[in-house]
């Protein structure tokens, strides 16, 4: 982890993270937070459990100017929605993810929005500036597009392989930042 990112603490919960993980100094992770091995959180994204958890898998980078966050409890959701991202999943420049479930394998595209409640299948590819409304499901194996998004087709093999392509890239990268 950089020595020089911003992990806070908030209400008895501190970040975990585990080996080899990479934060850049400009970025925020609070409160109930696990991101697990070799993943990256580039600059200036948040990162904030502060009223629900957030889970982040292995090998997951999460791009610049990302925002990262829960929705809480409260009369119109009695449970909240926690944030769980999964592992090998690459979160695109300016992303938001708020409240949701993201699979493994899953590419999300810039400037996109994945609501409250969504679930992203493992093997999606979600187009740049796209936006998943609150409660839909992505199911596994397909490119989805638009605002609101929508099924446009199945993936390529060649798109399928790029999952692990785009998370190994990432490794190596904030290894190299972690090495500086």
């Amino acid at each position: 982890m950089s020595a020089s990112g911003s992990i806070r603490p908030h209400k008895g919960h501190t970040p975990v993270l585990a080996d080899r993980v990479f934060v850049d100094a400009s970025a925020v992770v609070i409160g109930d937070v696990k991101i697990g091995k070799d993943s990256s959180v580039w600059p200036l994204t948040v990162v904030r459990g502060d009223m629900h958890h957030i889970r982040i898998g292995e090998r997951t980078s999460v791009q610049d100017g990302s925002v990262l966050h829960i929705t809480h409890a409260g009369p119109f959701n009695p449970d909240g929605y926690p944030l769980a991202v999964g592992s090998d999943v690459t979160i695109g420049h300016s992303v938001t993810l708020h409240g949701c479930t993201i699979g493994d394998r899953v590419l999300v595209g810039m400037n996109s929005m994945v609501m409250d409640g969504a679930v992203v299948e493992d093997d999606v590819v979600i187009g740049a500036g796209s936006l998943v409304p609150p409660g839909k499901v992505l199911e596994s194996g397909y490119l989805y597009m638009g605002s609101p998004c929508k099924q446009v087709r199945p993936l390529k093999e060649k798109e399928m392989n790029f999952f692990t392509y785009s998370a190994a890239n990432y490794v190596r990268l904030k290894d190299e930042y972690l090495a500086e």
